[in-house]
Formats: C-alpha cells, structure tokens, sequence
C-alpha cells in the first residue's frame, strides 16, 4: 500500500513539490487512465485544504464529460466555452477564479462553491480534459496556484496513456 501523510506548511512550493512527488508515486507503476485520475483526484482531495470538490472533466465530442471526482455529485456535461471549465476547454488557459459568482456563465453544480481553479489538460496540442477544483473559500486560489496545478497536469500528461481515452 502506497503512504501519503498530511504535510503542514504555508511554504506552496514546497507542499505542490510534495504532492507531484505523491502524485508521480501513484502514476509511475499504474498503466489504467481510470485507476490514475481517480487516484489524481482522491490525492488532490486528501492533501489540499479549504476545498469541496476536486476532479476532471474529459473531452468528448466536443463537450467535457464527467470523470474521476471527489466531492458531491457534480454536472455530467459541460460544453465548450461555457462555465470555467468550458472556458478552460476552449482556451485552452487555466481559469482562476476568486469569485465564481462574478464569473459570466458560471455553472453552479454546487452552491457552496466560492472560488475555483480550473487546468487544462492538452496531450499532443489537442484538449483531453480538465482539472477543475472548487473552494467554498472566496480568494482560495491564486496565480502561484496555478502554477504549480499545471505541473500537476505535466505528471498526469506523463504518467497517462491519454491515446485510449
């Protein structure tokens, strides 16, 4: 069995290096996208704090179907350009958003959320999917954040065969 531990420290750099050093654990040996994104998601779940959902969102005929998740049930579909995932998708840009009510077009699946991060994950220059994480925090995301949630994505983009997706 793999151990992960709670690590307490205000230093990000520091806590992001240790859970991509978690998150490269998990991948390294595991060839199923399934197993891995859901391990992503319950890893992401498990270490950050201050948040109520966290998982991915994968690109499907032109639309982000729901993947891998922890959290209460979320929306099943989203389209292309619409909410932060969508707008993730279609920019293919990370969407941090401090305030989620003051985004144009939110879609709330949760009404506790308050802010969100969203990262696109782009294999080969093509949109596979998204990582999207919500807070009931206003403000609990920012740019060093997102920084270091997309090498979060580099190590899935590594780690997974997103050809068979």
């Amino acid at each position: 069995m793999y151990q992960i531990q709670k690590i307490e420290t205000n230093d990000k750099k520091k806590f992001y290096n240790y859970l991509n050093l978690k998150l490269t654990g998990l991948l390294c040996e595991e060839s199923d996208w399934l197993a891995n994104l859901s391990n992503a998601a319950a890893l992401l779940w498990f270490l950050l704090d201050d948040i109520n959902w966290t998982g991915f969102y994968l690109y499907k005929n032109n639309q982000l179907v729901l993947g891998p998740f922890q959290g209460k049930p979320a929306c099943t579909r989203i389209e292309i350009g619409k909410g932060v995932c969508g707008t993730a998708g279609k920019e293919l840009k990370t969407q941090v958003v401090r305030n989620v009510h003051e985004f144009p077009g939110h879609i709330a699946c949760d009404s506790e959320s308050n802010s969100e991060i969203v990262v696109p994950i782009v294999y080969k220059g093509k949109l596979v999917g998204v990582l999207d994480i919500d807070s009931p925090i206003y403000d609990r995301f920012n740019d060093e954040d997102a920084k270091f949630l997309e090498k979060f994505v580099e190590v899935l983009i590594k780690y997974i065969n997103w050809d068979c997706i």
